[in-house]
């Protein structure tokens, strides 16, 4: 170990590593589900004739043409080409909520519950956005 690596905490190296493998994941799940939607292994929810008619709308008026789903609604059409890519997007969305949900353990043993408090509010925060809670309508 470096004289560096001494200086590391726990916590830091923690959150690096999960930080690490998820966005390797996050890479990984892009490219598969991509590839799925561009070779044609999963039919697309907008059939690719319909959607060089309608990709240069603005983004309600395309909405409405392609009957896609607003929010959360994306969920139900998962399995489909063009919102399968979604998956991949999310999981790089979740990572560090992730982390600090694998930090949080750690600085409540080490009794450090100003840090501890910071962590569980930023997972709050990135819940609170994720369930667009306080977002605008759609």
């Amino acid at each position: 170990m470096s004289q560096q690596d001494d200086r590391i905490s726990h916590e830091e190296l923690a959150y690096a590593t999960w930080l690490d493998w998820g966005t390797r994941i996050g890479l990984v799940l892009l490219v598969a589900t991509f590839l799925t939607y561009a070779l044609g292994l999963a039919d697309p929810y907008v059939p690719f004739g319909r959607l060089t008619q309608i990709w240069s709308l603005p983004v309600d008026q395309y909405r409405a043409a392609a009957e896609a789903p607003a929010g959360w609604g994306w969920l139900a059409l998962a399995s489909r080409g063009d919102y399968l890519n979604y998956i991949g997007i999310v999981f790089l969305a979740l990572v560090t909520s992730v982390c600090y949900l694998r930090v949080l353990p750690i600085l409540v043993a080490r009794g450090e519950r100003a840090y501890a408090l910071i962590a569980a509010v930023e997972i709050l925060v990135l819940a609170t956005a994720a369930a667009g809670v306080l977002g605008a309508a759609h």
